[in-house]
């Protein structure tokens, strides 16, 4: 099965500048060897957004530029929305760009790693798959 990773994984991997080696940063690590990292375009805005330095921005831009962005369509957005209005409904809110993921891994039937909790209650509502690193919880 493929992975969605989610902007706080890739994040602890490439924005820090001595990564910790943590559970979810060898799963990423482990992903990328199998050929099953999928990336969406707003996570990828998201990793890019604030990088001050023009050289670092260059060196981010250029290692993400090996994982292709998942193609979104009008159906990914009005699922987001349905995604959204269900989990609002049982009490559980959620940014725009999660409920996005959301909808694409249910779409691909895909996997979402991530090291944010929210989607732990989103998984409840909408079904969704969390892949957790195999080797250890630690974030």
């Amino acid at each position: 099965m493929n992975v969605i990773v989610d902007t706080s994984v890739w994040s602890l991997a490439l924005r820090r500048d001595a990564p910790r080696e943590t559970a979810p940063e060898r799963e990423l690590g482990e992903l990328v060897r199998e050929g099953r990292v999928l990336i969406a375009g707003p996570i990828r805005q998201e990793l890019l957004s604030g990088v001050r330095a023009p050289a670092q921005y260059k060196a981010l831009r250029d290692k993400l530029r090996a994982f292709p962005d998942i193609a979104l369509g009008t159906n990914d957005y009005e699922n987001a929305s349905a995604c959204f209005n269900r989990c609002r409904s049982k009490g559980v809110q959620g940014s725009n760009t999660d409920f996005l993921l959301c909808a694409v891994a249910l779409r691909l039937d895909a996997g979402i790693l991530t090291t944010d909790k929210d989607f732990d209650h989103f998984a409840r509502i909408l079904r969704i798959k969390l892949h957790r690193p195999r080797h250890g919880l630690s974030a």
